[in-house]
C-alpha cells in the first residue's frame, strides 16, 4: 500500500486530534496551520470557546460590533496574546489561505472592525498552538493528527463545536468511528 503523501510543510491545512491526544489540551481540536516552516510552526485551535465574547476580555478599546465577538482559545501557548482570523471576498495580501488572513496587531483588528465591508469575517482568539523546528514534523510521524484542507466555510461558517467530528466523518469509516465515540470512554 502506498504511503500517504504529506505535504512537507502544512499551512492552509487542518489539523484533527487523531484520538491519540485525549486528556491535553488538543484533545478532539481542530488546528488550523497557519504558518509552517523549518523554524516551526504556528497554529489557532477553531473549536474550543474561551466562554466569554471579547468586550469581556479585552481592557482596550474596540469597536462595539468585535466587543460581541466569542473570544475563542487558539492554543495553550501564551494565552494573553491575540491574534485573529480575518477574511474578505478580495484580500490580496491573504497570507493563510486565499482571502484568509492572519492577524495579530490590535490597530489592525480595530481598522477592520471599523471597515464598511459587509463581506468580512473575523474570528479572533487567546493564545496559540506553537511548534518548535521539526516538532510538528514528529508528531505527523507518529500519526497524532489527521490533514483536511481548511476552506473559509470550515472556518467561519461551521458551528464550533461540530467541527471535529463533522471533518472526520467526511473521512471515511475508520474515522467516523472515532468521531462517535463518547468522549471518556470510561463512561460506556
Amino acid at each position: 500500500m502506498a504511503m500517504i503523501e504529506v505535504p512537507k510543510y502544512l499551512k492552509g491545512q487542518l489539523l484533527l486530534d487523531s484520538g491519540q491526544l485525549n486528556g491535553s489540551f488538543f484533545q478532539r481540536t481542530v488546528v488550523l496551520i497557519c504558518q509552517h516552516d523549518a523554524e516551526g510552526a504556528f497554529g489557532l485551535v477553531l473549536n474550543r470557546s474561551s466562554g466569554n465574547n471579547l468586550g469581556e476580555m479585552m481592557v482596550a478599546e474596540v469597536p462595539e460590533q468585535l466587543k460581541e465577538q466569542p473570544l475563542f482559545l487558539g492554543g495553550p501557548v501564551q494565552l494573553s496574546a491575540l491574534s485573529f482570523l480575518h477574511s474578505d471576498i478580495f484580500l490580496p495580501e491573504a497570507s493563510v489561505l486565499p482571502n484568509l488572513d492572519l492577524g495579530h496587531s490590535l490597530e489592525t483588528l480595530v481598522e477592520i472592525g471599523e471597515s464598511f465591508s459587509s463581506t468580512k469575517k473575523v474570528k479572533m482568539f487567546a493564545g496559540y498552538a506553537g511548534w518548535s523546528p521539526g516538532q510538528l514534523e514528529d508528531e505527523m510521524k507518529r500519526e497524532a493528527w489527521v490533514t483536511h484542507p481548511a476552506t473559509l466555510d470550515l472556518v467561519f461558517e461551521t458551528e464550533p463545536d461540530q467541527l471535529w467530528s463533522m471533518i472526520l466523518r467526511q473521512k471515511g469509516w475508520k474515522y467516523r468511528l472515532l468521531a462517535e465515540m463518547p468522549e471518556d470512554l470510561s463512561l460506556n
